[in-house]
């Protein structure tokens, strides 16, 4: 069996694919897939060279945010990976970001219910009072919560993930995990 390689943007990616592959029934091991962080988009091109044609020739998968899928576009035709779409090539495109996709898919109240969870909602209404942040969208609020601090991505996503109803998963998400072998 061909190996699979997963190119996730970061940390918070691979957590959230992984738990969401283990929650649909897969064992990533005895599958031959591998979730691997790049440490953003930017480094996709070293990835490819190790792990596409010119390296290991692992079936090549992947996750990135709709501002980097110009970049990754090009980097997967320069490694002489199809140069169709990037669906066609196995890379799913989340509209802003995972976390976008996460709150979109999940709700602002359940994941205010995640906050809580973790006894971080007063941090988060004390992020709501900032000037900046006054008058957005609770939704984008969210994201910066996420985003703002040092590890909330990491320490969110598998959580948010989780709180997910049973058969419901952002449809990048869903897609990307649903292309894996089984």
């Amino acid at each position: 069996m061909r190996e699979t390689t997963v190119l996730v943007e970061g940390e918070s990616d691979r957590l959230a694919v992984e738990t969401l592959a283990v929650r649909l029934g897969h064992d990533l091991m005895a599958e031959g897939v591998s979730v691997v962080p790049m440490g953003g988009a930017t480094n996709i091109v070293r990835f490819l060279d190790r792990y596409g044609p010119s390296g290991t020739d692992h079936r090549i998968l992947g996750l990135c945010d709709a501002g980097e899928a110009q970049g990754i576009a090009r980097a997967l035709s320069r490694a002489g990976l199809n140069s169709g779409s990037l669906s066609e090539n196995g890379f799913e495109v989340c509209h802003a970001d995972l976390e976008d996709e996460l709150i979109r898919c999940l709700g602002v109240d359940a994941v205010l219910n995640v906050i809580a969870a973790q006894g971080e909602l007063a941090s988060f209404r004390l992020l709501q009072r900032q000037p900046s942040q006054r008058g957005k969208p609770a939704s984008a609020q969210l994201r910066r919560f996420f985003g703002g601090r040092s590890g909330n991505k990491i320490r969110y996503a598998s959580l948010l993930v989780d709180a997910l109803p049973a058969g419901q998963a952002p449809p990048p998400l869903a897609r990307l995990v649903g292309s894996f072998p089984q």
